[in-house]
């Protein structure tokens, strides 16, 4: 079976076993981090900054996640894709971590090619993306038996539609799902060339307080279509296809009700005048 390299261990996150592990430990006991109080969960969003800003936060969503009930197998929605882009799905073969390699559930993975117009991905052609790598090491560590899906989901209503189908089918072949959407928030200041709001403590302010805000209240009400609206105008989710995608497959769960585990942003950890932010939800 051919795997698909990792590309951002030893960078973005640790390359050995034993490092991500303690990396993982210290994770779980980061102050503020809520636990959900609805069960079961069946997704979650996540961020995916390098370990050292957002892990804690999608570190935890995951664990929160593999707690509620097990899972044969997890989508996971990413990729860093605009309204024209395809929509990517590796099909067969599997995908490294630190902790071992993670198989694709390839059943699931073939049949929704068949029914939507994907871009093609394989262990060797692939594009360089680290919205999915930066969970694999929690899926594998968490849910050691599972398999995965990973999906590129175009920020468009059509999306929702793979979303939807997938759990369909994970249900048609008897097989247990979770789902994970990655995503990071509004990118502002210099670096990212968004700056409505100057710079300054006002501008962070505003946004924690309202850039941000509004497309986490989209995403806690559930609410794909939104989501999708939010991050056009207003450029607070960097991938908004993959949250919305996401939770419109934990609809089709039976998700009815979302929790915020914990919002931070870059700056609390590198203040600057540029800064992202970071969110961690189940639902």
């Amino acid at each position: 079976m051919e795997t698909r390299k990792a590309m951002f261990s030893g960078s973005w996150y640790p390359a050995t076993a034993s490092a991500c592990e303690s990396e993982i430990n210290a994770f779980l006991e980061t102050p503020g981090i809520e636990k959900s109080t609805r069960q079961p969960i069946r997704g979650g969003i996540v961020p995916h900054a390098g370990w050292y800003y957002s892990g804690a936060i999608a570190c935890n969503v995951i664990h929160q996640l593999s707690g509620s009930a097990p899972a044969d197998v997890l989508f996971i929605f990413g990729m860093h894709l605009h309204r024209g882009s395809p929509s990517y799905i590796m099909c067969d073969g599997e995908w490294e971590t630190p902790f071992g390699n993670l198989s694709i559930e390839s059943g699931c993975a073939d049949a929704l090619a068949e029914q939507f117009d994907f871009q093609i991905e394989t262990a060797h052609r692939f594009t360089q993306d680290n919205t999915i790598e930066l969970q694999l090491p929690f899926v594998k560590y968490f849910f050691p038996d599972a398999s995965i899906v990973p999906i590129g989901a175009p920020p468009r209503p059509e999306s929702l539609d793979i979303g939807k189908n997938a759990v369909r089918i994970a249900e048609q072949r008897g097989l247990r799902a979770k789902i994970v959407g990655s995503t990071d928030l509004t990118h502002y200041g210099s670096n990212y060339g968004f700056q409505p709001k100057g710079s300054g403590p006002e501008a962070v302010q505003w946004v924690k307080d309202e850039n941000d805000k509004r497309i986490i209240d989209a995403m806690l009400a559930l609410d794909p279509q939104q989501v999708l609206k939010e991050a056009l105008a207003h450029q607070n989710a960097c991938c908004a296809g993959a949250a919305a995608t996401a939770i419109a497959a934990g609809k089709a769960l039976g998700a009815t009700q979302a929790e915020c585990l914990s919002y931070a942003t870059s700056y609390d950890k590198r203040p600057g005048d540029s800064l992202v932010g970071y969110v961690g939800i189940t639902f």
